[in-house]
This record gives structure tokens, sequence and C-alpha cells, in this order.
């Protein structure tokens, strides 16, 4: 497939987010490792403007903030960015739904009991119950499974691992391992399966 000039946007968000991997080895634990750490996904919302896609391209940006502040200030904070992005995708996905209401709230009740049996906390159980939401929507929207399914899916394996590390899996090195992967993948492909199926239908995007 060719890609416009526009898309290499988001050929170097591929190349800051895989790259950021190397972060699990490197420790650099500088200003430039938490930019760093947000230019792939702020890379992939800046794409998604740029293709004339504002909602998702904010729900993109409320992700690299939230990847930003976990480092610069918290997971707390930083968790607050990422729950205000799937309200925002949960909107986005809710108004293109394809099945029942009742898929969205079977996810959002299934990841908040498990992110509460990891880590413990309503606090992490609220965050858990709007990534639940968001990633059931998604796996009912018109857009593809293979890509922003996926992708939610990916979303939803990321944060459970955070949560084991806190919780059952404090001593293993597998969550670390699969943390960022299975995130930035999860964000690459929500961001591409949403744009490249957006216009292919010709549909206008209005925030």
């Amino acid at each position: 497939m060719k890609l416009r000039p526009i898309d290499w946007l988001f050929v170097a968000a591929l190349i800051c987010g895989a790259s950021y991997y190397a972060e699990h080895w490197l420790q650099l634990d500088s200003p430039l490792a938490t930019i760093w750490k947000g230019s792939g996904v702020s890379l992939l919302a800046l794409w998604a403007f740029a293709r004339g896609r504002p909602w998702i391209g904010l729900v993109l940006a409320f992700g690299a903030l939230g990847d930003m502040l976990l480092d610069a200030v918290g997971l707390e904070v930083g968790a607050v960015a990422f729950l205000i992005g799937h309200v925002l995708a949960l909107g986005f996905f809710w108004r293109s739904r394809r099945a029942h209401w009742f898929v969205p709230v079977l996810g959002a009740a299934a990841v908040s009991l498990a992110s509460y049996l990891l880590a413990g906390g309503s606090g992490v159980a609220l965050y858990g119950f709007g990534l639940g939401a968001m990633a059931g929507a998604a796996l009912v929207s018109r857009f593809q499974i293979a890509t922003v399914g996926l992708g939610a899916l990916l979303f939803v394996v990321s944060d459970l691992l955070i949560f084991a590390v806190i919780g059952p899996m404090a001593d293993s090195p597998i969550p670390g391992l699969l943390i960022w992967p299975t995130y930035f993948a999860g964000q690459a492909l929500i961001a591409w399966g949403v744009v490249t199926e957006m216009a292919r239908e010709g549909v206008h995007d209005r925030v």
C-alpha cells in the first residue's frame, strides 16, 4: 500500500514507540526519557488529527499525556488522563456499535473485577470499569476486530499486567517485558484501524 506523505507521521510514531522498549533495560530516569515515552502516541495523535479524525486524535492525546504523567508525577495522576481518554473512546465507539449495550457493560464489569483482584482499591476498580467499557464498545463497533478490537484488548492486557505488578506478580520479570509492547501495539492498532476505516467510508468526524 502506497503511503501518503502525511502517513509518514504514523511510521515515525512506530519508530519512536518501538524504540522506547529499549528503556526497559536502559533505565535512563530523565526528562528526555519521559518525552521519549510520550513521543510514539503523541505522533499517533498528531497523525490522526492531520488525517481529519479529531475524536480519536483527542483519545490518543490523552494517552500520550498519561504516558508522560505516569513517569513525571505518578500512577494515580497518569491514570486519570488515561481514564479521560477511555471515556472519550467509549463515546466514540458507542455511536457506531453493532451489538446491544450489554457487551460493553459486561466488559466493564469483567475488567473492573480483574483489576480489583490484582491490585485492590476502589480507584483501580473504577479505572478498570472505564477501560473494560471502552474495550467492549470497541469490540462491538463497526470497526474491524482485527485492528481496533485487537488493539483495545491489548490495551486491557497491558493495564492488567501493570496491576499484576502491584499485586501477585511484583517479583516477576514477565510483566515488565510485556507491558510496553502490548500497550503501544494496542494504541497503534486502534489509531490505524479507526483512521483508515473512516477514510475508506468517507465518514466525517467531529468532536
